[in-house]
């Protein structure tokens, strides 16, 4: 799979249109600042996977998902946000590379890196051995970048 193979979208292009409708209050674009800042203020290039993991967990916990979905980890995947009210079911695998990772990290030209090897594999074990037909996305990022891939995509290629 090569990037010319996939089709690269803005975030404007990617985004639901329903999400376009949605009101946003500015107490929360507020808060998504405030703990983005905190988050890229935390990050230590030097430190483990591991430490950017919780970091990351964190932000989404305190911007988006507390009190609605379940964050965590999942056998060997990084990061799982589960179903709305379903801890037993994964919607979004993400692998979390630290920053000064970058031979593993997928980049736009080149998406045969491990961060990819890994979401693939993720993704297989959880579809099939698992049989969760409720995957909704898989993510690869290192905080600053973020590859987002539909699911679907998955489920045709592989």
């Amino acid at each position: 799979m090569t990037s010319e193979q996939i089709k690269i979208l803005t975030p404007r292009q990617a985004l639901n249109k329903a999400y376009l409708k949605e009101k946003i209050l500015r107490s929360e674009i507020d808060l998504f600042k405030e703990n983005l800042y905190t988050l890229f203020a935390s990050i230590d290039h030097e430190e483990r996977e591991e430490n950017v993991k919780t970091l990351l967990r964190d932000f989404l916990n305190n911007t988006y998902y507390k009190n609605k979905h379940f964050i965590n980890t999942l056998r060997d995947v990084d990061l799982v946000i589960y179903l709305e009210n379903n801890q037993n079911k994964a919607a979004v695998l993400t692998e979390v590379k630290r920053p000064k990772n970058k031979l593993e990290m997928i980049t736009r030209d080149n998406l045969n890196a491990k961060a990819m090897h890994e979401l693939i594999r993720y993704y297989l074990e959880e579809r099939i051995d698992h049989k969760n037909n409720e995957i909704k996305h898989l993510i690869a990022t290192n905080i600053y970048e973020w590859f987002i891939f539909d699911a679907i995509l998955f489920e045709q290629l592989f």
